[in-house]
């Protein structure tokens, strides 16, 4: 698998679909079919099930895949079924390329979230019960002060962190569509095929950083 499609978050490592797709295609992937067990609807919870088969030069596996609005985003909760989808053909292919790691996609919406967050350290100081002196109180002030860029840094660690997660711009998705069609021998279906999305439902960071792998090889 090559380094740039394993990602870690939070000390822990994931593997992206795209990644997964590629690996099993260098290894002989013949097919992958899908089909959908569970359709979403009000009496299941809007929750969609998919089935999916892989075949490859060394045998036939498969995987079950569920997402709903429960633990998908917010942005990708009108599309359940077809997360259900990539997450059912994601664990098929790490099966089929022997891929212990969890792969990103098969987070939940809130572990997803939470992936994507820098950890907050705890800011919680031990107090003292007995009444400090003025120096300790002016000590305490300065301290405190001396604390407040950190904090304001911290909080524009989370507004970048909060607009990655929103939909990619235009000029992103032009730019990006016309390295597709230099890089990718198929084209728009193929890369979203590995992508496991249609273009147009790319985050900013998403395409930010396929921009950037793409860039190369259009090169």
């Amino acid at each position: 698998m090559r380094e740039e499609f394993m990602i870690e978050r939070q000390g822990k490592q994931f593997v992206l679909y795209a990644g997964l797709l590629e690996e099993a295609h260098l290894r002989g992937l013949r097919s992958i079919e899908t089909d959908l067990l569970q359709a979403p609807s009000a009496e299941n919870g809007g929750v969609a099930i998919v089935k999916a088969v892989i075949r490859t030069e060394e045998g036939k596996f498969s995987g079950i895949g569920d997402a709903s609005p429960e633990n998908v985003g917010r942005n990708i909760a009108p599309h359940v079924i077809r997360m259900a989808e990539t997450r059912a053909k994601a664990r098929a292919l790490r099966d089929a390329i022997n891929v212990g790691v969890t792969s990103f996609e098969e987070l939940g919406g809130e572990e997803q979230e939470a992936a994507g967050r820098p950890a907050k350290a705890n800011a919680r100081a031990s107090t003292n019960e007995s009444v400090p002196s003025r120096a300790a109180k002016t000590s305490a002030a300065k301290a405190s002060t001396a604390k407040a860029p950190a904090a304001k840094a911290a909080d524009t660690v989370g507004e970048e962190v909060q607009k990655g997660h929103l939909p990619a711009t235009r000029k992103q998705l032009n730019y990006l569509e016309s390295l597709v069609d230099d890089a990718v021998a198929n084209g728009i279906p193929q890369f979203e095929e590995m992508v496991g999305k249609k273009i147009a439902e790319l985050t900013r960071e998403e395409a930010s950083e396929w921009i950037g792998r793409l860039s190369g090889r259009a090169a």
